[in-house]
């Protein structure tokens, strides 16, 4: 299994395999989904794949395999059939775009994503920390790359910028035009480790990529001049191997990066900024946006808190609890559902003749 474990096949995955694998199921580990089609990393090489009927017509949608899943398949040459996916160790999820509270997974299996933003007109740091609450409730740790660090004179002030939400990450400014900083974001990347490029359209997420591939692979396009909003160059999610020997998942880019409510999402480490004043509060399930003896109010009142971030940590919460609400709701439609469907086929049998 030599390929595989240099796509992060480990001792857990081993222990796996070897206590469910039934009569020619083999592992592998899905490196892109085109349609239909999953191609998969083998003890062989690549592999076409395709999902058996159990999968296709069985599971639902957030459990069908994904990019970075490990998967049981079954060779039929010159293609094989999915049958099972691994254990999950995280899932990069968001809600889907529009108006639907559903959660789309856009990867499994990550160590760390890094967060890629330009720094032209797509710098925002109100969805740079969209990013990061997401990240953190999928319990995934991130480095932030500020790219096109060359279109900036004090590239200092914008890292004093993402300093402000207080969170403890890795902070790299580089840029794919001078090749500044390029090496010390290769240098941090970890082999066999798995990690997963996010941000919005033409931040440069293919141009970093074909640097650390060291080829020019991945389409790049420059960035709309009418509106400053990038085209998308990359339409898939895939994984490569990079020449140090970690392993890198790159996305499309996103304008739609909702949050969602993950179970057993921490209480706390997801709003730092707040849990440092919160901790003080009153009432142990105080909101802070209300309640009397709320030191987080009291810190935003004394200038203590910084009111960007409070205003950015309301809406973000907001959205959680909505999308909370919204798959509560899902799951007592689908109990009453299964509930009266089961009363009727017992009436009906009860009524035969």
């Amino acid at each position: 299994m030599t390929i595989i474990n240099n796509f992060g096949w480990t001792t857990v995955h081993n222990e796996y395999a070897i206590a469910h694998a039934e009569n020619e199921m083999l592992p592998g580990r899905v490196i892109s989904i085109k349609g239909f089609k999953y191609i998969l990393i083998t003890s062989r090489g690549e592999l076409e794949t395709e999902l058996s009927g159990k999968l296709l017509y069985g599971a639902s949608q957030e459990d069908l395999p994904k990019v970075g899943d490990w998967v049981f398949y079954m060779d039929y040459d010159p293609q094989g059939y999915i049958i099972g996916v691994f254990p999950r160790t995280n899932e990069l999820a968001r809600k889907t775009p529009g108006s639907k509270m559903q959660r789309q997974i856009l990867a499994t299996n990550v160590d760390m994503a890094l967060i890629v933003q330009g720094l032209d007109h797509n710098f925002n740091l109100m969805r740079l920390e969209r990013y990061i609450v997401q990240l953190e409730s999928c319990n995934i740790k991130c480095i932030v790359i500020l790219n096109k660090a060359d279109l900036v004179a004090d590239e200092e002030a914008c890292r004093a910028e993402v300093a402000r939400l207080g969170r403890d990450c890795q902070i790299i400014a580089c840029s794919t035009y001078t090749q500044k900083g390029l090496d010390q974001l290769v240098d941090i990347l970890e082999p066999l480790k798995t990690y997963v490029l996010i941000g919005s359209s033409g931040v440069g997420k293919s141009s970093l990529l074909n640097y650390m591939r060291g080829d020019q692979s991945q389409k790049t396009a420059e960035t709309s001049i009418s509106n400053s909003k990038g085209r998308h160059t990359t339409t898939t999610r895939d994984l490569f191997k990079l020449p140090n020997g970690s392993l890198m998942i790159d996305t499309p880019g996103m304008r739609e990066f909702g949050v969602t409510h993950e179970d057993g999402q921490p209480s706390s480490g997801v709003f730092p900024m707040i849990d440092k004043f919160a901790a003080d509060c009153r009432y142990s399930d105080c909101t802070h946006t209300r309640e009397l003896g709320c030191s987080v109010l009291s810190a935003l009142e004394a200038g203590e808190l910084d009111a960007v971030l409070y205003e950015s940590y309301r809406k973000l919460k907001k959205e959680q609890s909505r999308f909370e609400i919204s798959a509560d709701d899902k799951k007592r439609f689908g109990k009453l559902s299964g509930k009266i469907s089961r009363e009727a086929n017992s009436h009906r049998k009860k009524n035969k003749y």
